[in-house]
């Protein structure tokens, strides 16, 4: 049999007015890949927070044992000294210290409290060499990709010795290339003897690599089943994470047939947008898309294609310079310079980074989906808080947003959630024209469900939606139609009926019309 490495045994973790994890126990075998899976808010990464020691021992119920031996981790400095990291889904890097300086940060090659700097790059090298980055280490963090980031952690946890690496999300934020060089990357460190704890909602990604996976649902813990076993589906995964049988990954909604020639809701014309720092560099180049009332329209791309560029300059001239082109709505021009011109026009912008740009992390679900109107629910400029907690209130319960009260702080809320009340907000505002910018990102299958819910009954109501997303299987099972882009410029528009991977991505790996 195999030697189990890690025993979490019976775990309990209370928040005030939220369980988030009742009697969960989880055992992992030296030298596997174990996936972990279940809804936003299941209490994953919670439960990472309580073996890594982001949760000190004391504030949970219940026993950890690492290699036979009971832990008591204080803090997250004692789990790592144990081998024990944490690569969280945010990930922790300073942007403007160099990629060696982020490997060795608090765990420097010093002497008499002076560092070896070439100590420090000889050992950076060795260990960018090792997870496969073909970057100098004195490269900036800021000036190197999201994947590349990555791997930049995963070169931080192998120069603390790691034994168990845990990584939450890993893949969340990567394009399809940077995901599949990752999962390798996983794959070849277990070769080498590190075991490894993987969170992920992308079920496919998890047969690649997992050996076993442990789904948690409500705070508890299912089952554990063998990712190689013939019983082991996507079906049977997700039925354990939901309760239930998903017999449809999308609801089921009429294509939209608008009457010919009528006038589009939104149309973008001869859109171009300069780089804000290399102001010679386009990023958005005469690009033109138009969608009507009632329609989902998807814009597909690869990572830099400039799909976000985009939506953000049309949405008050949120990103870019030397913005040029003419946005129309309902077929008269319209100026949106700013945000509250935007939104004065009925146009709605569900951010790709919910955490930096849509909420306000230290505030309540109430007063965060209120942001968007509050003339809505102000008397005389003044709030009315009952108006606004009974309006909070109607979207805690229509949204299904898993919280105790609207008074909970939005930091706290799983990623899922959050989603939602970013949903909410804009919802709330009204909008005629709604840009949604990976509204999916990070969010499990059940969660996912119900927000392709949301998006659906709102182009039934004639609002015009616009649907950004890097799954491609997201956007042919919503989308009436598809526009493509790549290096900026618009290079494809397929209708439903035509649609498929294979012609989404050809699209997407052309620069020409």
């Amino acid at each position: 049999m195999s030697t189990p490495v890690l025993q979490m045994r019976s775990i309990v973790k209370t928040f005030p007015g939220v369980r988030a994890l009742s009697d969960v126990s989880l055992t992992v075998t030296e030298g596997e890949v174990h996936a972990i899976c279940g809804e936003n808010g299941a209490g994953k990464s919670t439960l990472m927070k309580v073996l890594s020691g982001v949760h000190p021992h004391g504030s949970y119920e219940g026993d950890i044992l690492f290699r036979g031996e009971h832990c008591t981790f204080r803090d997250i400095g004692a789990s790592e000294a144990r081998g024990i990291v944490i690569i969280h889904q945010e990930l922790a890097l300073v942007p403007y210290l160099s990629i060696a300086e982020n490997i060795f940060l608090g765990n420097e090659h010093a002497r008499h409290g002076i560092i070896s700097w070439n100590e420090t790059l000889r050992h950076a090298a060795a260990l960018l060499k090792r997870v496969g980055l073909k970057e100098h280490p004195q490269t900036r963090v800021a000036d190197i990709g999201v994947g590349k980031q990555q791997l930049v952690e995963i070169a931080k946890a192998l120069s603390k010795e790691v034994k168990l690496l845990i990584l939450d999300e890993p893949t969340a934020a990567l394009n399809d290339d940077d995901s599949a060089k990752l999962l390798e990357l996983i794959l070849e460190l277990k070769a080498q003897g590190i075991t490894s704890i993987i969170i992920s909602h992308k079920l496919n990604e998890i047969a690649s690599v997992a050996d076993s996976v442990t789904i948690l649902r409500d705070g508890r813990t299912i089952e554990t089943l063998d990712v190689k076993a013939e019983s082991t589906t996507e079906d049977r995964i997700i039925r354990g994470m939901v309760g239930r049988d998903l017999d449809h990954r999308f609801p089921e909604r009429t294509p939209f047939d608008g009457e010919p020639g009528a006038r589009p809701a939104l149309e973008i014309r001869d859109w171009t947008v300069h780089h804000p720092i290399d102001q010679q560099r386009k990023v958005v180049d005469q690009v033109s898309v138009q969608v009507r009332r009632g329609e989902i329209v998807g814009i597909a791309g690869l990572m830099g294609a400039g799909r976000t560029e985009l939506a953000m300059s049309v949405f008050g001239r949120s990103y870019g310079r030397n913005i040029s082109g003419q946005v129309f709505k309902d077929g008269r021009e319209i100026r949106t310079r700013t945000v509250p011109e935007a939104v004065e026009h009925g146009i709605a912008y569900v951010t790709e980074d919910r955490k930096q740009y849509g909420l306000n992390l230290i505030d309540t679900i109430g007063r965060n989906i209120s942001l968007s109107a509050l003339g809505k629910v102000a008397r005389r400029g003044i709030v009315d808080e009952h108006e606004e907690t009974r309006v909070a209130e109607s979207y805690r319960t229509s949204m299904n947003i898993k919280a105790p009260t609207v008074f909970e702080q939005v930091g706290r809320l799983s990623g899922g959630n959050q989603q939602k009340v970013v949903l909410s907000k804009w919802i709330f505002a009204g909008p005629e024209v709604l840009i949604l910018d990976e509204p999916t990102r990070g969010i499990d299958v059940g969660a996912k469900y119900e927000i392709y819910t949301v998006i659906d009954k709102l182009a039934a109501e004639g609002r015009a939606v616009v649907f950004i997303s890097s799954e491609l299987p997201e956007l042919l099972g919503m989308c009436d139609r598809i526009y493509t882009m790549a290096a900026g410029r618009v290079t494809g528009e397929i209708p439903r009926s035509e649609a498929t991977q294979e012609v989404l991505m050809r699209h997407m790996t052309t620069d020409k019309r």
